[in-house]
């Protein structure tokens, strides 16, 4: 049960931002940009961050609904989703994702745990300063989303072809609309 009184039957995120319209506008503008936005990373590769701050965090909803939308983007592969969760180091990425993820991985547990040696290996695998940028912004954003769920003890399904049929909008039509169907119908 939610801490506070949230909409019902709305998953995860959602229920907050049907609860707080005037927060979920900027909270999806923001996800739009560091997601969807230009950049040399792919979405696929930036979602895939955001899944691995998500499960660093034991966010259950977030790190499914980001799992799924990663996963769409590279053709439905969810178990490379679910090694680069379990060991990204070992999993079938490129050494320049395992290296921007670790840098994720230390801003998850605090911003001051990266350090020059994360930022060498990242640029001796060409990360560029904006991939680096991203990066630490994606991994601080997604612990801000993520205590915003888990905080309000939000509902998070289970049942995976939730997340997939999710992951395919969120994939196909973005963040930025995407709940402005549930806000329009929201009992405050």
């Amino acid at each position: 049960m939610a801490h506070i009184r949230l909409p019902e039957g709305i998953p995860g995120i959602l229920g907050p931002m049907a609860f707080s319209p005037e927060t979920a506008k900027p909270l999806n503008a923001l996800a739009e940009v560091l997601l969807r936005g230009p950049n040399s990373l792919a979405p696929a590769e930036r979602e895939m961050i955001a899944a691995f701050v998500s499960s660093e965090n034991d966010c259950y909803f977030c790190q499914h609904a980001h799992g799924a939308v990663a996963a769409y983007r590279l053709g439905g592969n969810e178990k490379l989703v679910n090694d680069v969760k379990l060991n990204f180091e070992s999993a079938a990425i490129s050494e320049k994702m395992k290296a921007l993820l670790a840098i994720a991985g230390k801003v998850q547990e605090s911003g001051k745990q990266v350090t020059p040696a994360d930022i060498n290996r990242a640029r001796e695998q060409s990360a560029t300063d904006k991939e680096i940028h991203d990066t630490v912004l994606i991994a601080a954003a997604f612990c801000m989303y993520n205590r915003y769920v888990d905080g309000l003890a939000t509902w998070a399904p289970i049942d995976p072809a939730m997340y997939r049929e999710n992951g395919k909008r969120l994939a196909e039509k973005g963040y930025v609309e995407s709940t402005d169907e549930l806000l329009a119908g929201a009992d405050r």
